[in-house]
């Protein structure tokens, strides 16, 4: 693989904390297991199910504003100056002056019951559309989440596989290095080849060496970055059972009729969207409209300037009502907020033919690659096997005296190149895999 994808395995692994698991645990995982493992543990899964209750309770709630409403008070009062209120004279044989009358008791008490009922109001039932749409929306955003963890799970996956690939090349190509040396090392004290020879041999082994042990380091950081995708800890034990001829890179069909968008959850995601723009455009409709409420209320009232013979008289109120709300006069602010939704609607509209534009374009450009990708891939294969051919040729030439060591030192090379070319293509090949498949919008959970 490239510099630049080593560099992002590792600032993936160092840059997020674990949260999805707390005690470690020890696995063997094929693809579909690690798949199903991450779909239960991975963290941003685990949010968007959050999300989908937060959804259902926002239903309940909006149901709940059109169901009838009930409200208890008790209250207590103790007036330690009683008011009082000025009244002419001419009332109590003395005109002219204002006397001075305390209206009241010392302690005030009352108990009661509130009950209301909204009848009609335009923008509680649009708000009740609205809120079961916004349901339907978290539950396609858990989808969409789910479709992104399959996606990473198994890149992550199959750049394990390709590690180990890579790794088990080397290691072939150590024990034939090993092999050569060790002969070249005896046909040296023979006195049959030179001291250079030998040298040559130990440095494309020593360098071998040293690429194996980057390999080993950076498969370590693949499988922690799968495990991270996973929401499995890091510290966790976990084999792959998958073997890279396990992987199926049959060509996939080509979409003819430019429908892949219909099967993308990203298109389905926006379609929804628009339903709660247009909910929304209601709404606002609505507010045009008058509102009607039924309320009814009870209480009982106690009065006395003693607190001991506080409640021993009750003075009961009922009365029962309806209230029409008719909105006249807002400034013009519910008309603009109708302007802007219907233009909010709009935008909705420009950007499902843009995303539907561009999910077309994106599934021609995953095929292009994918196919391109096969076909670099069967180039790199060929090479190599061209390459070990060569390798062999020229160690028997050398082995009879009718070739050089740098010949056999440059096929070393040539083989070792081809099969960087041949792992780096294999590992484009399968992430354009994977690409594809979500372009086409083949992956749905």
């Amino acid at each position: 693989m490239k510099p630049q994808i080593y560099t992002l395995l590792l600032f993936l692994c160092l840059a997020f904390p674990v949260f999805a698991q707390t005690k470690d645990t020890t696995a063997n995982f094929s693809l579909q297991e690690a798949i199903s493992y991450a779909q239960t543990h991975q963290v941003s899964i685990k949010n968007a199910k959050i999300d989908e209750q937060i959804a259902i309770n926002t239903v309940k709630k909006t149901i709940g504003i059109g169901l009838p409403q009930l409200n208890g008070n008790a209250s207590f009062q103790d007036f330690l100056k009683v008011p009082t209120s000025l009244l002419p004279g001419e009332f109590f044989g003395s005109p002219g002056q204002q006397i001075p009358i305390k209206f009241g008791v010392k302690y005030n008490s009352s108990v009661g019951l509130e009950a209301s009922q909204l009848l009609f109001d335009g923008s509680f039932f649009v708000g009740l559309q609205a809120s079961r749409t916004y349901k339907e929306l978290s539950v396609k955003n858990t989808s969409r989440n789910r479709i992104e963890t399959v996606v990473a799970v198994t890149k992550a996956y199959y750049s394990i596989l390709v590690r180990d690939e890579q790794l088990a090349l080397i290691d072939a190509n150590l024990s034939r290095l090993k092999k050569s040396l060790n002969n070249t090392e005896q046909m040296f004290k023979n006195g049959f080849v030179e001291k250079i020879d030998v040298d040559r041999l130990s440095v494309l082994n020593n360098n071998l060496l040293t690429e194996r042990e980057n390999v080993i380091r950076l498969l370590a950081l693949n499988v922690n970055l799968l495990k991270f995708q996973m929401g499995m800890t890091i510290g966790s034990k976990l084999t792959l059972t998958d073997k890279i001829s396990d992987v199926d890179v049959a060509k996939n069909p080509i979409l003819d009729d430019n429908q892949a968008f219909n099967k993308r959850i990203e298109y389905s995601l926006l379609q929804t969207q628009k339903k709660l723009n247009d909910l929304n455009v209601k709404r606002y409709k609505s507010l045009f409209l008058p509102s009607l409420a039924a309320f009814g209320s009870t209480s009982a009232n106690f009065q006395n300037n003693r607190f001991a013979n506080l409640y021993d008289t009750r003075f009961p109120t009922t009365v029962v009502g309806m209230k029409l709300s008719i909105p006249l006069i807002s400034g013009g602010q519910k008309l603009y907020q109708l302007r802007n939704a219907k233009l909010e609607v709009i935008k909705n509209e420009n950007e499902l033919i843009n995303l539907q534009n561009a999910i077309n374009l994106e599934v021609d450009q995953a095929q292009t690659t994918y196919f391109n990708g096969q076909q670099s891939l069967e180039n790199q294969k060929r090479n190599m096997e061209l390459a070990k051919e060569v390798l062999r040729v020229t160690k028997i030439k050398y082995d009879q005296g009718v070739g050089s060591s740098l010949e056999v030192t440059t096929a070393e090379t040539s083989l070792k190149e081809s099969q960087n070319n041949y792992i780096n293509a294999l590992y484009e090949m399968l992430i354009n895999k994977v690409n594809l498949d979500k372009a086409l919008g083949n992956i749905n959970y």
